[in-house]
C-alpha cells in the first residue's frame, strides 16, 4: 500500500522560508517521479514542481520559479520542497503526488500560510 506523508508546513511571514518534506512507503521510491501540488481555498489543485526518479529532470510552475527548489533523497524515500521568498498568494495546502502502475497517489497535505 502506497503512502505519502507530508510535513513542514506552518505559518510564516511574507519573505520567509519553509521546507516541506514528503516521505513515501509501499513503493520502490527510487523508480518513480514525484511532484508537489497545492490547493488554495476556493481554487483547483495546481502543479508546483516535479522531479524525475534520479533528480536530473525538474520542472516548476512559472509562479514559483526562482523561489522554490524541489529535491529528493532516494535513500530516505523522501522528496522535499524548499520554499523561499514566500508570498501571501503561496498560501495553500501542499500535497505530494506520485503515479504507480496507472494509479495516482496523494498525501494528506500540509498547510502553508503566508501572512502579509
Amino acid at each position: 500500500q502506497v503512502q505519502l506523508v507530508e510535513s513542514g508546513g506552518g505559518l510564516v511571514q511574507a519573505g520567509g522560508s519553509l521546507r516541506l518534506s514528503c516521505v513515501a512507503s509501499g513503493l520502490a521510491f527510487g523508480n518513480y517521479a514525484m511532484g508537489w501540488f497545492r490547493q488554495a481555498p476556493g481554487k483547483e489543485r495546481e502543479f508546483v514542481a516535479s522531479i524525475n526518479w534520479n533528480g536530473v529532470s525538474i520542472s516548476y510552475a512559472d509562479s514559483v520559479k526562482g523561489r522554490f527548489t524541489i529535491s529528493r533523497d532516494n535513500a530516505k524515500n523522501s522528496v522535499y520542497l524548499q520554499m523561499n521568498s514566500l508570498k501571501p498568494e503561496d498560501t495553500a495546502v501542499y500535497y505530494c503526488k506520485t503515479d504507480r502502475v496507472g494509479r495516482t497517489y496523494w498525501g494528506q497535505g500540509t498547510q502553508v500560510t503566508v501572512s502579509s
